[in-house]
Formats: structure tokens, sequence, C-alpha cells
């Protein structure tokens, strides 16, 4: 095994540059002092950050998972607002300890999540650090048209999700008690497939509010029922599940329905559209927003638990 440390920064940086995807929008990628992009539209900017031990394991996520992991939750943020995801800028600071081997693969699972959707990396840093951490920030372009934002949704209108939830809890919640009794449901978890697009699809079907479902359907919910000071009001019955989630609830003799309302991490777009007529195939209507801001109510009830917070857990 060769570390990082015994690598040295120039040596992991001409292995690791060359694993990286590629963008079209390149004019200087990595190597200078600053890439250099061409924009078509506006300019859309996202970050994020993975923290050993906070949103991944070792044990549990090779790390082609990592980067394909801090690649698509990313990119997910730039369909959320209508745009098209063209780079991302990249970094990693590890333990001089950490094996250089899982840096190159790290670049893999990057390009493995970038490349079907035509997005590079262009640049970032690397840094030691005593844990593993990653930091991304993410481009996206509008090409010409209007962003969706969180704010302009009104009352009467419909709220839908673009698939079906919960496969990730169903995933953590296996791993986090030793059980596998579906694999689909793991590798959601692991590395989360959300269809990229579905969020300029909802655009160009006239959406008034959209963002991609992180932190849990019923917390994101309410924070475009916050923006847009309206009432979302939610059909439990009418959220769709993962089947993957509903097999594996019924090996834990558990309600899966928690999991899609509460789960979060499937990185799905929840929008509102301005009537039911306006909702693309392949999307499920759950509830509709009301006059009154009243946040999320379930069924006419206001829930006990709404979704992930980053400081609560």
């Amino acid at each position: 095994m060769t570390t990082i440390g015994e690598m040295g920064e120039d040596a992991l940086i001409a292995a690791f540059a060359p694993r990286l995807p590629v963008t079209d929008s390149e004019i200087l990628g990595p190597g200078d002092d600053a890439a250099v992009l061409a924009v078509d539209g506006d300019l859309v900017v996202s970050s994020d950050i993975l923290m050993e031990d906070r949103h991944f394991r070792m044990d549990w996520s090779s790390p082609e998972d990592v980067g394909w992991r801090a690649a698509m939750q990313n990119l997910a943020d730039i369909d959320a607002m209508g745009a098209v995801p063209t780079a991302l800028q990249v970094t990693l600071a590890a333990p001089p300890s950490l094996d250089a081997d899982w840096v190159l693969r790290f670049a893999d699972g990057l390009r493995e999540a970038c490349e079907p959707h035509g997005v590079g990396v262009i640049g970032g840093d690397l840094s030691g650090a005593r844990e593993v951490s990653v930091c991304v920030t993410v481009l996206g372009e509008t090409h010409g048209t209007e962003p969706v934002t969180r704010d302009d949704a009104l009352p009467g209108q419909v709220v839908a999700v673009s698939a079906p939830l919960g496969a990730a809890a169903a995933g953590y919640v296996q791993l986090t008690e030793g059980r596998r009794i579906d694999d689909e449901t793991i590798g959601l978890f692991l590395r989360p497939r959300p269809r990229i697009g579905a969020g300029l699809e909802a655009a160009l079907h006239g959406a008034t509010a959209l963002m991609d479902i992180s932190d849990g359907l019923l917390r994101d919910a309410g924070r475009i029922a916050r923006r847009s000071e309206v009432g979302i009001d939610i059909r439990a019955e009418d959220v769709p599940v993962h089947e993957g989630a509903r097999f594996a609830a019924i090996e834990l003799q558990i309600d899966p329905r928690p999991w899609a309302l509460t789960g979060g991490e499937d990185h799905h777009m929840l929008a509102v559209f301005p009537r039911e007529g306006a909702v693309p195939a392949g999307w499920t209507i759950i509830g509709e927003t009301t006059d009154a801001f009243s946040g999320v109510r379930v069924d006419g009830e206001v829930p006990d638990l709404l979704g992930w917070d980053h400081f609560g857990g």
C-alpha cells in the first residue's frame, strides 16, 4: 500500500486528474489557478460536503460509492433549479495515512456518476485532515430559461414527486442493523440514482416551485411551504413507496411509509404544478397547496417527525 502522504501532492494529482470526467463547457480545466467555462444563460451554483462517519462510513462504502454520492447529490441540486449541470469542483481532505488507491477509486466514482450527464470535474483542492471529507461545488446553466425556486407556489396547486421514495432510508436501516434483505435499496442508499433531468422536465411543464428531496419529503415540503407562504397538505396513501422498501419493511415487520415521508437521501424531485394537467407523465400527485400558511400536514394532521436535520440528526 502506498499512502497519500508517501506519494505527495503533485504525484497524487498527476495520477488523480486523468481519471476525472471532462465537460464540453470546459475552456481551461485542472492544472491552473482557476478553471474557465463557457456558460449558456445564467450560472447556477451549489455546494455540499460529505464527512466521514457523518455522511458515509468506510466500512459500508467503497471509494467509488463516495465519489458517486458526492457527485450525484450535487447534480440533483442543479436539476432542482430546472437547470442543466455542467461541472464540479471537488476538494478532498484526508489523513496522510489514507491509501492512495482510495483516492484514485474515488475519482472513478466521480467519473461513473458524471460522464452520462456530460458533467466534468474542472478542479478543486487536496488537503490533509484527521478524517476524510469531500466538498463539492457544482455549476450549471439555464440555457436562457428562468430558474425554478421554492418561492412561487400558490394556493390551490398540486404537489407531486418524480419517483417512489423510501429506498435510501430502507437501505440505511438494513446497514445499521446488519441485515441484507434487499440489495437494491442498500445500493440506492450508497449510490443515489435520481433521474437527472426530472427537474428540467418539471420546469418545462410550468412548475411553480421545485427542490430535490434530500432531507425527507415532509421537511423539504415544509421548506417550499415556508418560502412560498402556503400550506401543503399531503395524502399519505398517495405517496409512492419504493417496492424494495416495501419488501424490506415486510421482513423487518415495520411500516415502510415513514421511510417515504421522512427518510431523505433519495434525491428525487418534489414540485408544485399549477394544475393536474401540467404534471408530467411518470410523476405522482401526492397533495395540494392551501391558502393558509400552516406548514405541512399529512392527512390533515401536523406530523410528529419531519426528517433529517443536519445538526440534530
